[in-house]
């Protein structure tokens, strides 16, 4: 796994936390409550008691399952990057050992298995996915990076039962949701994803014994395996620590977080676009704008309320959406990507495109179909009967004549009739048009 941050970081020994510039306290509780994202919690009182007793080092874990993760992951991913923000020392945990097996929490079939080349491929993916939302740059306020295959691989299957096996009973493993529900199922679950927990336990019980780590968070399907890892840590150390979850996020029609019709919402750019990444924001229902304002940005709380109180007095304007989208895409993308994205959509939706940049309008290429014209920069251009042909916005001749006088075409963003001609002074950055059909079909001819 490459390094990670500007100084190299090693994912074979992170080192300790270095002083804060900052106190701590126990505030991060109140901020996460407040959010809608606290479901269960050990003892809050000693919680409290540790928080505000200086910097805890705490820990979430990412599998590397496939190449990138998706926004379902962005809820421990923020949570993590909302105590480091509050002066506590976060661990991002790449699962290159426990994505080997795979998690059985909130399956109901087994994982694939993937080999090691899939493994290392998906595991720098990710890195990089981490490292926009955290922060692994040496600091004060740093994030850190560990991959628990390196201490996992080394572990004999005899050592490994003897050290963490006997720790756990079959009847209090039986007991557990992830493996219960499982059992319950038609297909069962193999010893393999049987023994994950014991893995995920042992991840706990070495970042406590190496790093001093005294806090596991992750979603409530993950509990159990907190809790195992709470209670190994006690039986081999008689240290009491602690673990945070948080709701599993599902949208208001029921839906699960993070899925769209045709499946999960990525957070790499190949996988989703930047700019359908906005999309998924825009389009996310009313209902559920406060709640997403609130756990899946860094907006105050109070900033965050007062946005979706304004929006739900006109959400026909979807100043709700439009914020939210912009937030989650610029932590994602990055600002620029959620300024074209915020651009594109506004050119498709009604807005002037005159006005657009270069960086937008290589968005809309990425994003609309684009058709090769040649013939515009020829004296005297091409008609607009005959780039609307080029598009496909139209069936046959006929069907583009009756659309022109029904005056459904705009040629960048301008009505056109039939006869139009089209020539290099009507090229947007000296290389588009924009061709638009109705409210929602559009096209982009690109002039070479």
């Amino acid at each position: 796994m490459p390094p990670v941050g500007d100084n190299a970081i090693r994912v074979d020994g992170i080192g300790r936390a270095n002083e804060r510039d900052r106190m701590t306290d126990a505030s991060i509780l109140d901020d996460l409550a407040a959010r809608g994202l606290i479901h269960d919690s050990t003892d809050e009182i000693a919680l409290r008691a540790r928080l505000g007793a200086g910097p805890v080092t705490l820990y979430s874990g990412f599998d590397p399952t496939a190449d990138s993760l998706h926004v379902g992951n962005l809820v421990p991913l923020l949570v993590l990057r909302r105590f480091r923000d509050a002066g506590h020392r976060p661990i991002a945990l790449a699962g290159g050992a426990t994505g080997m097996i795979g998690d059985p929490s909130g399956r109901s079939d087994e994982r694939n298995l993937l080999d090691d080349d899939v493994l290392r491929d998906n595991l720098e993916a990710i890195t990089e996915q981490l490292r926009r939302v955290l922060d692994f740059s040496p600091g004060p306020s740093r994030a850190w990076l560990v991959d628990n295959r390196t201490w996992t691989a080394p572990i004999s299957m005899l050592d490994f039962l003897r050290d963490v096996g006997k720790h756990f009973t079959v009847n209090a493993m039986l007991g557990k949701e992830s493996v219960r529900s499982r059992i319950d199922g038609e297909g069962g679950i193999s010893f393999a994803e049987f023994s994950y927990m014991l893995l995920q336990a042992n991840d706990y019980l070495w970042l406590h014994e190496h790093e001093g780590c005294d806090l596991q968070i992750g979603g409530s399907d993950q509990w159990g395996n907190i809790t195992a890892g709470i209670d190994l840590i006690r039986r081999r150390t008689g240290t009491h620590v602690h673990g945070l979850s948080f709701p599993l996020l599902l949208r208001s029609d029921g839906q699960k977080f993070g899925k769209s019709a045709d499946g999960a919402v990525w957070l790499d750019a190949e996988r989703t676009s930047p700019y359908a990444f906005y999309q998924y924001w825009m389009n996310v229902d009313d209902r559920d704008v406060e709640r997403f304002l609130l756990q899946m940005t860094l907006l105050p709380v109070d900033e965050g309320m007062r946005v979706a109180a304004a929006h739900a007095v006109a959400p026909e304007q979807r100043e709700g959406q439009r914020r939210l989208a912009a937030e989650v895409t610029a932590l994602v993308h990055g600002v620029d990507k959620a300024r074209a994205a915020a651009a594109a959509s506004e050119v498709l939706f009604g807005g002037d495109p005159q006005g657009a940049d270069a960086e937008t309008w290589a968005m809309l290429a990425h994003e609309l179909t684009v058709a090769p014209l040649p013939g515009v920069r020829h004296d005297g251009g091409v008609e607009a009967l005959e780039m609307v042909m080029a598009t496909g916005l139209a069936k046959s001749r006929s069907d583009a004549r009756k659309g022109f006088a029904a005056g459904e075409f705009t040629v960048n963003g301008e009505p056109s009739d039939a006869e139009d001609r089209i020539g290099p002074d009507r090229l947007l950055h000296n290389r588009f048009v924009l061709v638009r059909r109705g409210k929602k079909r559009y096209a982009l001819i690109e002039v070479d």
